[in-house]
């Protein structure tokens, strides 16, 4: 007790300063007192009987000069829009920062370095527990600290971090020494530092170099996401909210929730990929949990999700419970979210007709029977209306050179990847070219883009023929939102060369090789009589009826008897049928070299076929007007119209009101 007492006198002045902040802040002090001052004056000599020089430092984190210096800190490394006052950095780049010690540092007899620790088990080996010295002048690509001012008992250091580090958040701790004993100042959770990847850095695998590119792909926290048909693309608004309240901290959460060994969370290919497989849920308890099936009792229809913010954060309160529910721009927009927010350039990408290869045939492949009925049980792939997943941005150190930049990340969850749901990254300079052989997945990415439609007809002995094939079927109109502005750009050309061109069937031959169906493109198939679909005008819309031409060509020299079989049918954008609507079979009669067009009207039949379940004939038409002058910090009134383009009732209709830093979603039911 009597070691404790000289102890309060002999920093009663600084503990006395502890007081102006309040009790808490001084009982937190003395205890500090107690375990990095006491215990090593028991051990060597009482402070009353030592020189002040012999005194062993007491280090911590200067308060008094941390704000100034995090704003500066912040502006430097593009991390001043991240919502709270924490120190957060971005790798291989210089940040600042000041010490407070016991009384002045002596460079002859003095020693001191910094400690930063992250993960449950740090390690020196593995890059997660870190100690950096005190360097005369720093060199890059690698942990050291220079003192660059001195003020009395404070010292002022520029801290360097190599651009490999590992991203997330690091405990910090001061440890001293002197001729006469070694202290270890107390962690304090408010000194935590956040590092993020930074793509202002050359050295860093996920470096961008153009200004502009980085506005949009990091620092935007708005964008478009893009859905419907090829021929009727809609847009909508997407609120990422990458430096929204609690969403770094829900991020970093998301990686500790992957369980994965943070020593591995410096390699931007290794995030990408825990990312992919921990926004979807099926086996990992991951962000989002998906649902295709119309009825989202007990949750959010993915419909009605406006942004990434309420998802993140509920996610994180809940303690990662998945969040229901989502589909493919959901999980999208999230992964945009959460790669922008730790520092990897990301965009969200639509594809329109895009093709779900469930067999890594790299085709996407129709079975008929003997009948030319539907074997549906064999008629596994399908083609989606649209779909929706990402491009990251990043150097691919682990492939041949010249596979870097846009790497394509899907993390809806739709076939496994090493037993677990994810997709990518994936180069896109690969798929292009059919080189489906560097990882990862790019098998399946492929196909999405670039497979052939492949139809095959049952023998009697029960072998399948190949007697159909469209080239022209998959991968279209793939789309992203351009930089600077909101209008649509269209990226077809980085993922495909165009069709039909030499370099696209070699691309595409290549790329089969390697799949379940080595000899799809063994034999020749005759091209003889050939079927176009056309619409009318801008094609259907919402509660009219869909005028279609069929028009049949026979391209041989001989006359062709033919039975034309033709089955119209309303399904979900993920190209599952959800009910047929029109079924029939025409026999016609072509001439050498003819072409014979037939007329066709698809009646308003569909309205029964449950119009809310079918987003091919899903709409979404809105306007927001402000009443009045909007001013910062007062109310503003609003006008939000909708029009209902179907000659029935609709139901149930509720308004999501959702604005990004000004209120979380608000839902108005009109009934």
């Amino acid at each position: 007790g009597g070691v404790m007492v000289w102890a309060g006198i002999s920093y009663g002045q600084r503990t006395q300063l502890q007081f102006i902040n309040g009790n808490l802040n001084a009982q937190r002090y003395y205890d500090q007192i107690i375990k990095v001052i006491v215990i090593p004056f028991i051990l060597h000599y009482h402070p009353m009987f030592q020189h002040d020089n012999a005194r062993p430092h007491v280090a911590r984190i200067c308060t008094q000069f941390l704000d100034a210096e995090n704003i500066s800190n912040r502006m430097e490394h593009h991390t001043d829009r991240y919502y709270g006052d924490g120190l957060i950095i971005r790798r291989g780049q210089i940040f600042m920062m000041w010490l407070d010690l016991s009384r002045p540092y002596n460079s002859n007899t003095d020693r001191l370095h910094l400690e930063l620790r992250t993960g449950p088990l740090p390690t020196v080996a593995k890059g997660t527990h870190v100690i950096i010295p005190l360097v005369e002048e720093l060199e890059d690509d690698r942990w050291e600290a220079k003192i660059v001012q001195r003020d009395g008992k404070r010292l002022k250091l520029s801290i360097n971090s190599p651009p490999t580090a590992v991203i997330g958040r690091y405990q910090l701790t001061v440890a001293t020494q002197s001729p006469k004993g070694e202290a270890t100042s107390t962690h304090d959770p408010g000194n935590d530092i956040c590092m993020l990847f930074n793509p202002w850095c050359k050295d860093d695998t996920v470096y961008m170099e153009d200004g502009d590119e980085k506005n949009e792909y990091i620092l935007n926290d708005v964008g478009r996401l893009y859905y419907g048909t090829e021929n009727q693309i809609g847009s909508r608004t997407w609120n990422y909210g990458q430096f929204d309240k609690g969403i770094l901290d829900a991020c970093l959460y998301v990686l500790e929730k992957s369980a994965t060994p943070p020593s591995g969370w410096g390699d931007s290919v290794n995030v990408v990929r825990l990312i992919s497989a921990m926004i979807n849920s099926p086996d990992d308890c991951g962000i989002l949990e998906g649902n295709w099936s119309g009825n989202y009792v007990g949750g959010t229809s993915p419909t009605s999700w406006s942004g990434s913010v309420d998802i993140l954060n509920k996610y994180h309160k809940d303690g990662g419970a998945p969040v229901r529910y989502g589909q493919c721009w959901v999980f999208s927009g999230v992964t945009t979210t959460v790669l922008r927010c730790l520092g990897i350039p990301s965009r969200s990408v639509s594809n329109f007709n895009s093709a779900h290869d469930t067999d890594v045939s790299l085709t996407t492949d129709v079975y008929f029977d003997e009948k030319l009925e539907s074997i549906d049980h064999l008629n596994s792939d399908s083609i989606w209306n649209f779909h929706v997943w990402n491009d990251c941005w990043m150097a691919r150190p682990d492939l041949p050179p010249g596979y870097g930049g846009w790497q394509v990340v899907d993390s809806t969850p739709q076939e496994t990847s090493q037993g677990t749901y994810r997709c990518g990254p994936a180069s896109v300079n690969a798929i292009r070219n059919g080189q489906v052989f560097l990882k990862h997945d790019s098998p399946f990415v492929f196909a999405e883009v670039n497979s052939d439609k492949i139809y095959w007809q049952r023998n009697l002995d029960g072998t399948f023929t190949q007697i159909h094939s469209e080239k022209n079927a998959v991968g279209h109109c793939i789309s992203t939102k351009a930089v600077g502005s909101d209008e649509r750009n269209d990226i077809t050309d980085l993922y495909k060369h165009p069709e039909g061109t030499v370099e696209e069937r070699i691309a595409v031959e290549t790329a089969s090789r390697y799949g379940s169906k080595p000899d799809a493109y063994s034999s020749p198939i005759a091209q003889d009589v050939s079927i176009e679909v056309t619409m009318d005008g801008e094609g259907p819309r919402m509660g009219g009826d869909a005028e279609l031409t069929i028009v049949m060509r026979n391209a041989s020299s001989l006359p062709r008897t033919i039975n034309l079989h033709s089955q119209v049918a309303v399904m979900y954008y993920t190209g599952v049928v959800k009910a047929t609507v029109k079924k029939d079979q025409i026999p016609v009669e072509l001439l050498p070299n003819e072409g014979e067009p037939l007329g066709n009207v698809l009646c308003y039949v569909y309205q029964g076929c449950s119009v809310r379940h079918c987003y091919s004939l899903h709409v979404q038409v809105f306007l927001t007007l402000p009443v009045g002058e909007a001013v910062v910090g007062k109310k503003m009134a609003a006008e939000i119209s909708f029009t209902n383009p179907l000659p029935c009732t609709l139901k149930g209709v509720v308004f999501r009101v959702e604005g990004l830093g000004l209120q979380s979603v608000r839902q108005i039911t009109v009934g």
